[in-house]
């Protein structure tokens, strides 16, 4: 059975060499940051890993690396969502022959769907399937929102849809879907900056980019916020907010590789056509990581 996801899950940055191929070696780098900075679980080929950019075998050998290589310290998220149903289920069917433990399905995105098609999508899916499906809400970059009622329906009808990663950015929905469908579904809140809120929402886990960057530190704040001690929560999340903010504001997948190489492991450019982080940005970000002292990478 797989493991009930809390805490702090990573969204992994996928690296690439000079040439534009998966680095899977530096991958592995990262995966290891994340665990041995104490991070409940990983993300493989979720929004800030450029999913939308990888080819299908480059999709599938992200997700093989990762589980292989957390070799079962956490618990691995495998993000298999598509713009159609077949290749959506062949790379769910993909992730949970290889060993992911949760798969996490995003709405198909570019053409714009209608709720009632989302939600076949997401049926057909999940009941393809024996693992644990997340739900991934992003209406920003599919157009179509799930809102509390559509999750819980789904929820209810499909068994092995456990998890909702609401990444809208809309603290009310947010509030909405812990406290009323707690019973339901199990919430997971995707928005950096809205990680201590969250948490002190009652949210059971939430998962950020910004973890590939500063997992101690995310996690001090869940731990903090468990125990109860919300003044130390408060603190170390007062004390991190201006670096997170600032990657959170700018071009965010340009922003996490910046912040990666300033911390000494480079993992390569973002996927074009994405642009690198421009020079005002990246000096902004040096200056936050050094006042913060973050502990240097091992690359």
């Amino acid at each position: 059975m797989s493991p009930q996801l809390h805490g702090v899950l990573t969204a992994l940055a996928t690296p690439f060499t000079a040439d534009g191929e998966i680095d899977a070696a530096r991958l592995r780098l990262l995966v290891d940051r994340s665990v041995d900075g104490g991070v409940d679980g990983v993300v493989a080929c979720g929004s800030t890993g450029e999913f939308a950019a990888l080819s299908t075998q480059e999709r599938r050998l992200v997700v093989e690396t990762v589980v292989e290589h957390a070799g079962r310290r956490v618990p691995v998220v495998a993000q298999t969502g598509a713009t159609s149903t077949a290749e959506a289920i062949r790379l769910s069917r993909h992730a949970q022959e290889c060993g992911a433990d949760v798969l996490m399905v995003v709405a198909p995105y570019y053409e714009q769907l209608t709720l009632g098609e989302t939600a076949r999508y997401f049926r057909t899916v999940a009941e393809s399937v024996e693992l644990p499906v997340m739900l991934y809400n992003y209406p920003a970059a599919t157009g179509v929102n799930l809102d509390p009622e559509t999750v819980g329906t789904l929820a209810r009808d499909v068994e092995n849809i456990r998890y909702i990663k609401d990444s809208s950015g809309d603290m009310h929905q947010a509030a909405q879907l812990i406290h009323e469908l707690g019973e339901d579904i199990t919430a997971i809140i995707g928005a950096d900056t809205l990680v201590l809120a969250a948490l002190t929402e009652g949210a059971t886990a939430v998962m950020a980019g910004t973890a590939n960057l500063l997992p101690r530190e995310i996690v001090a704040v869940h731990r903090a916020v468990a125990a109860g001690d919300f003044a130390a929560a408060r603190a170390e999340w007062n004390r991190i907010y201006p670096l997170i903010n600032a990657i959170s504001s700018a071009p965010y997948v340009p922003a996490v590789k910046a912040a990666l190489g300033i911390l000494g492991l480079p993992i390569g450019a973002p996927r074009r056509p994405t642009a690198d982080l421009d020079a005002a940005l990246l000096t902004r970000i040096e200056k936050l990581i050094a006042e913060l002292q973050l502990e240097a990478a091992n690359a």
